[in-house]
């Protein structure tokens, strides 16, 4: 995404804007609405698409050193990917109204990160399916989710050129098992306004 100079994301703590482009946008980033009401949440997300909108560039620095606080234990992580699935749904979908005038890979970026989620789900629902309906183990299914998984973490890995990134595929379990029910959840409450973090 830096090669085009359109970084979709610009991290919260990670991010620095220059103050002219910043003040320029004040005013559509503190007026912030979804569904007619007040929102505050994913304000990175959001900046950085209102900062594509007008225009500037969002690049990586790769030899930037940033420090944020993280989550220690699970219902802190938990309230995190609840709050950034609902600001990723939300403004994915001015995401892709940037994407007619930036470059077709980005366009297939942003689509390839938002239809991963849904293919895996469609994976293990019919796998669900076979087994309920049948009684035998889905084992389509769990093939192509173990394909899906040694794809993207051995794109990864060749990409930063460096194995450790086949470890990710551990997360897959993760996401199975916690973040699909919670981005499920995440997409029945996107009117809920709360930051569900202290």
């Amino acid at each position: 995404q830096a090669r085009f100079g359109a970084v979709m994301c610009c991290c919260g703590p990670c991010a620095m804007y220059r103050r002219s482009a910043l003040v320029s946008l004040l005013d559509q980033y503190e007026t912030q609405r979804f569904r007619g009401k007040p929102s505050d949440f994913g304000e990175d997300r959001h900046l950085t698409i209102l900062m594509l909108k007008a225009c500037f560039r969002t690049e990586y620095v790769p030899e930037a050193v940033a420090a944020t606080v993280v989550p220690n234990s699970m219902g802190p992580y938990l309230r995190q990917q609840l709050r950034w699935a609902r600001s990723t749904f939300r403004d994915t979908l001015l995401a892709f109204q940037l994407l007619r005038g930036l470059n077709i890979y980005l366009t297939l970026d942003v689509i390839g990160q938002n239809i991963g989620p849904l293919l895996l789900s469609l994976s293990i629902l019919a796998g669900l399916a076979q087994f309920v309906t049948t009684g035998t183990a889905p084992w389509t299914a769990c093939l192509m989710i173990a394909a899906m998984t040694i794809v993207r973490c051995g794109v990864a890995a060749f990409r930063a050129r460096q194995l450790r990134f086949l470890g990710f595929s551990l997360h897959t379990l993760i996401n199975i098992f916690l973040l699909l029910p919670l981005r499920a959840y995440a997409l029945c409450t996107l009117s809920n306004i709360d930051w569900v973090s202290r």
